[in-house]
């Protein structure tokens, strides 16, 4: 039988948790970060933030942006607690440092490596931990050393919420494009920093309403300038909800696939999460059937290439199509010819 979950001792797990969070954060944060973060309800994060101010005389404070609650508590200058530091806690650190190098690039990850140095010193007396336990597997990596600079503006753009000018070259333009943008979060996916911002209006231009909102890859950001317009921080922006629905990092028009696999790819894809929709189903023939939705057809077909023979794209027929045709291109590359 599986173990039973003491719902008090989940409660008092999540209070000490949401205590911790408000405590050590000079930032203020929202109803639903909080409840996400501790996979609860709102009202249960009311709830605790009712014991915490009745049982610690902890004061808080509560700010609304549009219709988003905010809790902070406040914090006097020096009144911070100094609190020691667990050798797990450290190891989980030196992990997520180990972990990230090759995306933070030499200076950041120097930066990082004196913040771990500092840390180490709120161990308990006699605990030792060696960054020579974690590493990290990095081909095909990007070296973002020459984009700190870019990097930082961006977070002071976040931090001031000024708009920004930005010369961008994708991936597939022959030259850079200006474009006015709200910078509204970084975040990595396979390796790769991306910005994802809403447009601003360009001077002396009329605003025209993207079909969809501006992803940027950092990289290719060749110039960027902070303006002196300022913006509001969008009331209805989600990222989970926008980037952590459904497979891919590009978001078009969503729609269901199919995929079967067999052999080793039938065991690599059970044991991860593709997409929160997943729906994963057992063969007799000891083949799996995986069902979810994307927004990102080349990312999709890039995916079950990448499984090679093992992997069978059963829907849709109109994609099962165009993937066919991929695959009659790459025969053609391997064909001999006279």
């Amino acid at each position: 039988m599986p173990k039973k979950i003491n719902p008090d001792g989940k409660y008092g797990q999540n209070i000490i948790a949401l205590f911790a969070k408000l405590l050590f954060s000079k930032e203020k944060h929202s109803l639903v970060e909080l409840s996400r973060m501790l996979q609860c309800s709102k009202q249960s994060i009311t709830r605790m933030i009712d014991d915490i101010t009745m049982f610690y005389g902890v004061q808080l404070t509560e700010s609304y942006e549009g219709k988003r609650k905010y809790y902070q508590i406040e914090q006097r200058p020096g009144t911070l607690p100094l609190v020691g530091m667990s050798e797990s806690e450290f190891h989980i650190l030196q992990m997520c440092r180990a972990f990230t190098e090759h995306l933070l690039g030499r200076q950041f990850f120097g930066e990082a490596a004196q913040a771990l140095m500092k840390s180490q010193a709120l161990l308990p007396d006699g605990n030792t931990s060696s960054e020579r336990h974690f590493a990290s597997l990095i081909p095909g990596n990007i070296d973002y050393t020459p984009h700190h600079k870019v990097i930082r503006t961006l977070i002071h753009a976040m931090d001031e919420k000024k708009v920004c000018r930005i010369s961008y070259l994708s991936i597939t333009a022959p030259k850079a494009k200006t474009f006015y943008l709200k910078p509204l979060k970084i975040f990595s996916h396979k390796d790769t920093i991306y910005l994802h911002a809403r447009m601003a209006k360009f001077p002396g231009k009329p605003y025209k309403e993207p079909k969809f909102d501006p992803l940027l890859a950092i990289h290719r950001i060749k110039k960027l300038e902070i303006t002196d317009r300022a913006f509001e921080f969008p009331e209805n922006y989600d990222f989970e909800k926008i980037f952590n629905q459904n497979f891919g990092v590009i978001k078009e028009a969503s729609f269901e696939v199919a995929v079967e696999f067999t052999g080793y790819a039938a065991k690599y894809v059970s044991e991860r999460i593709w997409s929160p929709d997943q729906k994963l189903t057992k063969l007799p023939s000891g083949k799996i059937k995986v069902r979810f939705t994307t927004s990102s057809k080349p990312e999709l077909i890039a995916w079950v290439l990448s499984f090679g023979d093992e992997a069978r794209l059963l829907d849709p027929k109109w994609l099962i199509e165009d993937l066919s045709a991929v695959i009659d291109r790459m025969t053609e590359n391997y064909l001999h010819k006279n």
